[in-house]
This record gives C-alpha cells, sequence and structure tokens, in this order.
C-alpha cells in the first residue's frame, strides 16, 4: 500500500524596499568580510613602523583584520601613537624598541612578538636609514651603517622568524626596497645596494622556503612623499615629478596597499618578485 505525501507550498511575499534592503545588508556583509578582512586572522610584525611607510603599512594591515607588531629604535611618541591607532582599529597591537641592525635584537623581539601574539605570519622588513654622498667621498662608516640597518636587518628578522613560519607551514615575507635598489643612483652607492640586496635576499628566500610554503617578494617604491622628502626644497620635488609619467610623487598608503596584497591570499602564488610602486617612473 503506497503511503500518500502531501506537499506544501508556501507563498511568501517581499515588497520591493524589503528585497532591496536584504541586497543591501548582504552585499555590506560581503565587503567587509572578504574586503576589509584580507588579512583577518593574521599577525604582522613590521620594522621601522613608528611613522612614514611603515607606520602606513602597520595601519592598512590592521585594517585589514591582521594583529600588529611593530618595532623602532625606541618606542617614543611617534611609536606610542601609531600602537593607539592600530588598538583603535578594533585589533592587537604592540610596539617594541629594537636596534634591527642587531642579530640578538631581532631574535629576542620575534621571541617576544610570539609569545604575546602566538605566531607569525607576516613580516615586514622596513626599516631604513639613508647617509647619501659621492663615491670618493663616501666613508667606510657611512658605507657601515646603511648596509646594517637597511639590508643586514632584514637578514635578521628574517632568521628569526624563519623557524616559527616552518612551524606554521606558512608566511610572508616582504623587503621594502627601491627604484634605485633595482635601476642605481648616483650619490647612492651604499643605499642602492642595500636595496637591491634586499631584492636578491627576497628571491633567495622564496626559493629556499617555498617547499616550507612560505612567501617572498620585495616592494619598489618611487618617490614617496613623507615627512623626510617634504624636507625637500620644492624645486627638487618639482624635477622628481618631471621624471615621473603620472606627475606626482607617491603616498606611503600608496606603498601599503601593494604590501597589504602581497601579505593577503590573493597574492598566494605570488613570490620572488619585486613589485614596483613608482607611477611608471621605472620602466
Amino acid at each position: 500500500m503506497r503511503s500518500k505525501t502531501r506537499s506544501f507550498i508556501i507563498k511568501v511575499s517581499f515588497s520591493d524596499r524589503e528585497i532591496k534592503n536584504f541586497f543591501l545588508h548582504l552585499r555590506l556583509h560581503l565587503t567587509f568580510n572578504f574586503i576589509m578582512g584580507l588579512l583577518k586572522g593574521k599577525v604582522a610584525l613590521v620594522t621601522g613602523a613608528a611613522r612614514g611607510i611603515g607606520r602606513a603599512v602597520a595601519l592598512e594591515m590592521a585594517k585589514e583584520g591582521a594583529d600588529v607588531a611593530f618595532t623602532d629604535l625606541a618606542v617614543d611618541e611617534n611609536a606610542k601613537k601609531t600602537e593607539a591607532d592600530i588598538k583603535a582599529l578594533g585589533v592587537r597591537g604592540k610596539a617594541y624598541a629594537s636596534n634591527a641592525a642587531s642579530f640578538e635584537e631581532a631574535h629576542k623581539v620575534v621571541d617576544e612578538v610570539v609569545k604575546d601574539f602566538g605566531r607569525v605570519d607576516i613580516l615586514v622588513n622596513n626599516a631604513g636609514i639613508t647617509k647619501d654622498g659621492l663615491m670618493m667621498r663616501m666613508s667606510e662608516a657611512q658605507w657601515d651603517a646603511v648596509i646594517g640597518v637597511n639590508l643586514k636587518s632584514a637578514f635578521n628578522y628574517i632568521h628569526a622568524v624563519t623557524p616559527v613560519m616552518v612551524a606554521q607551514r606558512g608566511g610572508s615575507v616582504i623587503n621594502m626596497a627601491s627604484v634605485v635598489g633595482v635601476s642605481g643612483n648616483a650619490g647612492q652607492a651604499n643605499y642602492s645596494a642595500s636595496k637591491a640586496g634586499m631584492i636578491g635576499l627576497a628571491k633567495s628566500v622564496a626559493k629556499e622556503l617555498g617547499p616550507r610554503g612560505i612567501r617572498a617578494n620585495a616592494i619598489a617604491p618611487g618617490f614617496i612623499i613623507t615627512e623626510m622628502t617634504e624636507q625637500l626644497p620644492d624645486s627638487v620635488k618639482e624635477e622628481w615629478a618631471k621624471q615621473i609619467p603620472m606627475r606626482r610623487g607617491g603616498t606611503p598608503e600608496d606603498v601599503a596597499k601593494a604590501a597589504v596584497f602581497l601579505a593577503s591570499d590573493l597574492a598566494s602564488y605570488v613570490s620572488g618578485q619585486t613589485l614596483h610602486v613608482c607611477g611608471a617612473m621605472n620602466t
């Protein structure tokens, strides 16, 4: 004997306004989770981030949901403000005092970050200085200082985070290089060499640690408007602008957005590359 089944059809009607509101809320939900949370659940460590490009990177990553640890030579008022601004975005943030050129201090900071945050998913090697001068007048001290802070610091921090990322089976390393590391620049032999070294370091790390799920890339900013460049005479800035097809200098936020991309899963198959953020200045 066949069992009888009954079907019920319930008719529900919605007004145009209700349908419009539903899709609006759905769109906002998707936007928040998939666009505004590119780094949600990740921990970033940014060196030299009390101000300038480093600060912009730290804040942009915090906006995308990452907890952010960052270093600078001292935890001064600039660092405290950056820390406060990170926390105001609803994520964890902490500043650490560190001489990035010191191998021992770099390892100590990474140990502290792992203790405080539990992991390190993103490393941005941003710490850097300039001590410009013509080759025939450049002192050994000028050369050593720039190579030490810019290039050795990147080695120090990569060396320190490698065991952490290997254990996690994943991570993203981003070296903040420069267009002059690609093309060179008169009067900046030390700076250019340090930035070229950071590009080579990223490429080597990408090949060495790729099998462990770790990516490494470099960013080569062009003329970026920061506190440092703002102090240049207007005539110098105008000459720089003439060399840039987009006819303007970049902003720290332009660079920071590139860093977010490389740190995120959107760049999961991007490794060993140098991303130029220069307004077509270096093509």
